[in-house]
């Protein structure tokens, strides 16, 4: 299920994200901005739970996450997203999963996972470009292989295709996908149009 992040903010970072002259520095910045307006689209429907505290006043009943949730970036991307989310879960882990892209054949090869329990946990797997969606498809067997069910899995992206969104679809159309940019297509090299070149090449300037 695709989620399209709808915001005047969104727009105004993801122009500047596709723009050839924008520098590592400020790609970095702009990649903050982004995944932590994706943050908060993609825990819009986080479960809560009752919590009563004590204001400096008086006692107060308020509500705070009720289930732990558990990040897994693709690398090497997928790690600038990390932080963002970090900075607004209280309690996050964090599993990893390498894959890398073969550039002849567009097709992705693991080279390391390591997660932490992920049975009755929140999912959120990040990876900036959901290109084929070779990656994702990947990441996703990975992680259910490993306890994550579907109902608690969502794929977090920055640009999208529609060939990697109907990958992804294609395994469980309940997983939800979440991004910011739904672009045109992908080229004869699978990279996305009008999209932002390599984003890990652009993020850490290689």
């Amino acid at each position: 299920m695709l989620h399209l992040l709808k915001h005047p903010l969104s727009e105004h970072v993801v122009t500047h994200l596709r723009d050839r002259t924008t520098k590592p520095a400020t790609f970095r910045t702009l990649s903050y901005q982004i995944s932590l307006l994706l943050a908060f689209e993609a825990t819009r429907n986080f479960a809560t739970r009752e919590a009563i505290v004590e204001t400096p006043l008086e006692k107060y009943s308020g509500r705070v996450l009720a289930e732990p949730t558990v990040l897994v970036p693709i690398l090497r991307a997928g790690i600038s997203m990390v932080q963002p989310f970090a900075d607004l879960l209280p309690e996050v882990s964090v599993g990893y999963i390498g894959l890398e892209r073969d550039e002849e054949t567009a097709v992705a090869r693991s080279y390391y996972s390591k997660l932490p329990p992920l049975t009755a946990r929140r999912v959120l797997i990040l990876d900036p470009m959901l290109a084929t969606g070779g990656s994702a498809v990947q990441a996703i067997q990975v992680v259910a292989a490993h306890g994550a069910a579907t109902k608690d899995l969502a794929l977090v992206s920055i640009v999208a295709a529609p060939e990697g969104v109907r990958a992804v679809e294609a395994v469980d159309p309940r997983i939800s996908i979440f991004t910011a940019a739904l672009d045109r297509e992908l080229n004869t090299r699978k990279y996305i149009l009008p999209g932002l070149g390599d984003f890990g090449d652009r993020l850490y300037g290689t």
